[in-house]
């Protein structure tokens, strides 16, 4: 079935400004702590979400913002949460890496590879209480080398569970170049399973959507689980603020703060060998380098990709993208309201 394209980027636009608004109150210091963001995921999460009915369960990493605003959770009260406020979506104890929806079967959580355990769980429920029902894991690559997300994959091959694994992969695990810490490929792990393995792209919303819908019939068919690897990118880095980010951002400034303290670490007397702290000076340089090179050469954009594929109705574009706006913007007006209960102590 040919998606719809409007929808689909609707949710990926609600879903980037959201992330945006949530930006600039981070900046601001409104939100404290660490903030990851799912900027350049729209259109993986939206190929698998909207293809979602009432029973489905989302199981999701530390970037779980973009799978519950495209769910259906209320955005004041997401954002409320990540305020830290007693009336967020989790009386303002989850943050945004910690988060549950109990009317969405959604469950989030800063735990790497913590997903796929929760989705098996999640399977396992639906095919005993709600047939017909699937579950959905998100994650990072880096999360295929922890071993509860490997047996997880296991037990939903052995138990024929409806389950989704979709590894988001940008190339990073932090700020370690998965190349260089992951051995293999990754599709070939899920084939040791016995499960199918997918590559996609997952900054094209139509072939991922086409991917997502396979997978999706084979798990309510009763066919078991399915492994879906998406490339993409993160042009925030691992999460904001990032050094990596803020050198290839404002070079002058951040490396001046870096230069000195990595010369004397390598002229020092004591400690490694020569050899050795100029291969790490050579590595932190490496990835200093692709960084800089993401930033200045960004890889492809899903919503600019879906974008162009839109243009020819200019006038629709510019009303949804109008509209749209206009709801993220009374979002984080509502969002920032005072709270009732502080409002009836001072009256």
């Amino acid at each position: 079935m040919q998606p719809d394209l409007w929808a689909l980027y609707r949710l990926m636009l609600h879903s980037r400004l959201f992330e945006n608004a949530v930006i600039h109150l981070w900046d601001e210091g409104l939100i404290s702590g660490e903030m990851h963001m799912g900027i350049g995921e729209e259109a993986i999460v939206a190929g698998i979400v909207s293809q979602l009915i009432e029973g489905d369960a989302l199981a999701l990493d530390h970037r779980g913002t973009p799978p519950l605003l495209m769910r259906g959770v209320d955005p004041v009260l997401l954002l409320r949460e990540f305020l830290g406020r007693p009336d967020g979506l989790c009386a303002g104890m989850g943050g945004h890496m910690h988060l549950f929806s109990r009317e969405h079967l959604a469950a989030s959580s800063g735990i790497v590879g913590a997903s796929g355990p929760a989705a098996v769980g999640f399977a396992l429920s639906g095919v005993l209480q709600r047939p017909g029902t699937l579950a959905v894991a998100f994650f990072g690559e880096g999360s295929m080398n922890q071993g509860m997300l490997l047996e997880s994959m296991n037990l939903a091959v052995v138990w024929n569970l409806p389950v989704l694994f979709v590894c988001k992969d940008n190339g990073w695990s932090i700020s370690t170049m998965s190349p260089s810490m992951t051995g293999g490929n990754l599709l070939d792990r899920a084939h040791g399973f016995g499960m199918p393995g997918i590559a996609v792209d997952g900054n094209d919303i139509e072939s991922f959507y086409a991917v997502g819908e396979e997978a999706v019939q084979r798990a309510r068919n009763g066919e078991g689980p399915t492994f879906i690897r998406a490339s993409c990118s993160h042009p925030e880095g691992h999460m904001l603020g990032l050094q990596l980010q803020r050198i290839a951002r404002q070079p002058l400034k951040e490396m001046g703060e870096i230069a000195g303290p990595l010369l004397r670490s390598v002229t020092r007397v004591k400690g490694a060998s020569l050899r050795e702290r100029v291969e790490s000076v050579k590595e932190i340089l490496s990835m200093l380098g692709k960084t800089i090179k993401e930033e200045y050469i960004p890889g492809d954009d899903p919503l600019k990709l879906t974008r162009q594929k839109l243009i020819k109705d200019e006038s629709r574009l510019d009303d949804l993208e109008r509209e749209v706006l206009q709801e993220i913007e009374i979002v984080v007006e509502q969002a920032l309201e005072p709270e009732e209960l502080e409002l009836g102590r001072t009256q």
